[in-house]
């Protein structure tokens, strides 16, 4: 059969070619970003019981109503900021799914979408398969700043969206008050969508705040913002996730939602509706996975590897250039199939493959499987 493929270039993402290498060298798994403790037992029994009390077939197509209405109740509560759970709220099947949607609901051939590199790997290809271009902002290492002058200097009569993501993965930054308001100016008085990946909200450091894009009423006009249970609450594998927008900018996105999914798991959005009643199953994460940062990077103290502390997120970059000259990407695969731990090379993530000797690594993991991985790493 003869097909043009609408992604040529496209290839097994890194992080299942690193997962299942460690899996092969029975390595420490520091790629994947997936939590390798136990959910909330509180949550599966409350799932367990939705699935008991009948919540077993097509939930509604915008997402079970409770939910919803959790989710304003947390945008008023940490943002003061307003949603209307009828229709600007969308449950999704994570946050990818809900990315690829506004994508696809909005991109034509040959729009143009800015997105800032190192990106997640996500974006790029659902731009593409729906015929627009990427133009690409690579962040200055090792603070990972953005040039708005270029940013902005960017921009043409083709530019449709913007894409953002923080806190930022993978390189553990965030975005600040400033960032946002420089972001809030350039798109002022244009028709530009922006798209803002917010799926680690919950987890900064340091007595940093996020800034969400629904604090700066110019942007929320314009910006769906996308979330993820599976994040905040340990839960990956249930891909649940949501999308907030105007009304007019979700009517589309619905259009397109109807026929992707249609609607998502029922019995876990009821669960997490009532589990969200609890604010301190959010609001205690940073705490949470500050601590496994410090803990981590304290057992890396002496080592070779230099770093700057993640502002958030659960992925900490570190820079081996004091170790080796070797690429990313082949350091990463010869530190898990020599030493026994996997990492995640973040050249993949940059333009044209910039190389700058630093490599991901997920603390969301147990104690002991951080201190593991960090005698080893020592040992460097």
């Amino acid at each position: 059969m003869n097909h043009t493929s609408k992604l040529p270039n496209v290839d097994t993402t890194i992080f299942t070619v690193m997962s299942n290498l460690a899996k092969e060298h029975n390595a420490i798994n520091l790629s994947q970003g997936f939590p390798n403790f136990k959910s909330d037992q509180k949550l599966i029994d409350l799932v367990v019981k939705a699935m008991n009390d009948g919540f077993n077939q097509y939930a509604p197509m915008l997402g079970a109503l409770s939910l919803r209405e959790a989710i304003a109740n947390k945008f008023q509560k940490l943002y003061q900021s307003t949603y209307n759970p009828a229709n600007e709220i969308a449950v999704t099947c994570g946050a990818t799914q809900a990315i690829y949607t506004i994508i696809s609901a909005f991109i034509n051939a040959n729009d143009e979408v800015i997105i800032f590199k190192p990106a997640y790997d996500c974006y790029e290809p659902a731009i593409a398969v729906n015929g627009g271009k990427s133009v690409a902002i690579q962040l200055n290492y090792p603070g990972y700043s953005v040039d708005w002058k270029l940013v902005e200097n960017s921009i043409t009569q083709k530019t449709k969206m913007i894409i953002i993501n923080s806190p930022q993965n993978p390189c553990g930054t965030v975005f600040s008050k400033e960032d946002m308001l420089e972001l809030e100016r350039i798109t002022k008085d244009t028709d530009i969508i922006v798209l803002s990946d917010e799926v680690y909200e919950h987890m900064i450091f340091d007595g940093l705040e996020h800034q969400s894009a629904c604090l700066f009423p110019g942007l929320k006009q314009r910006t769906f913002i996308t979330a993820s249970f599976g994040k905040t609450f340990h839960t990956t594998g249930w891909k649940l996730g949501y999308c907030c927008g105007p009304k007019e900018l979700m009517k589309e996105f619905i259009k397109v939602h109807q026929f992707n999914v249609y609607c998502v798991n029922h019995p876990t959005q009821i669960a997490i509706a009532e589990y969200m009643n609890d604010a301190s199953t959010y609001d205690n994460l940073s705490q949470f996975f500050q601590q496994k940062r410090v803990l981590f990077l304290n057992a890396l103290k002496g080592s070779k590897f230099k770093w700057i502390p993640a502002q958030a997120t659960y992925f900490q970059v570190l820079d081996y250039s004091e170790i080796t000259n070797e690429n990313d990407v082949e350091f990463a695969k010869r530190l898990t199939i020599e030493k026994g731990v996997a990492a995640i090379p973040l050249s993949v993530f940059n333009e044209n493959s910039l190389d700058e000797k630093v490599l991901r690594f997920c603390f969301a993991k147990t104690d002991k499987t951080l201190l593991e991985a960090a005698k080893i790493l020592q040992n460097i």
